[in-house]
């Protein structure tokens, strides 16, 4: 279902500059032709990129404890075996590291689109006050 903003005649003659939408308990500006939603933040990216760099964090701790519990239990014996976790560990702690940076940059992204989508309808919205300002003023005068 399209949850785009439906405006009317009458909406579209009034001043736009000093009304306010309420969007999540915040008073935003309405902006002409742009939907409530483009102004909302991506709150839940930024959960998901908190939590995919604390399960690394996590694993990063598993990590030392593994090697303080191996050396300790049994000496430089195990160091061969704490290696070949501690790669695995890492590489995987770094992965997930990787993915809350790439979440972060689906949000900038989002960011831009929404910018993207905020400058063309502007643009669009002072070209057609534009082109009506110029069917007002009737057609340019004739050099012949």
């Amino acid at each position: 279902m399209d949850k785009r903003r439906q405006r009317d005649a009458s909406e579209q003659a009034e001043d736009t500059s000093a009304r306010k939408v309420i969007v999540d308990g915040v008073e935003q500006p309405v902006i002409p032709d742009i939907r409530a939603t483009d102004l909302e933040p991506y709150v839940g990216l930024k959960y998901l990129s908190k939590l995919f760099r604390f399960m690394a964090v996590i694993l990063i701790l598993l990590l030392l404890t593994e090697a303080v519990t191996g050396i300790s239990a049994q000496g430089t014996a195990s160091l061969p075996t704490l290696l070949g976790e501690a790669s695995r560990l890492l590489v995987l702690a770094g992965l997930l590291w990787g993915v809350g940076d790439l979440a972060l940059l689906l949000i900038d992204v989002g960011h831009d689109v929404r910018a993207g989508r905020i400058l063309l309808s502007r643009q669009l919205h002072t070209m057609t006050e534009r082109g009506a300002a110029s069917v007002e003023k009737g057609p340019p005068p004739s050099g012949s």
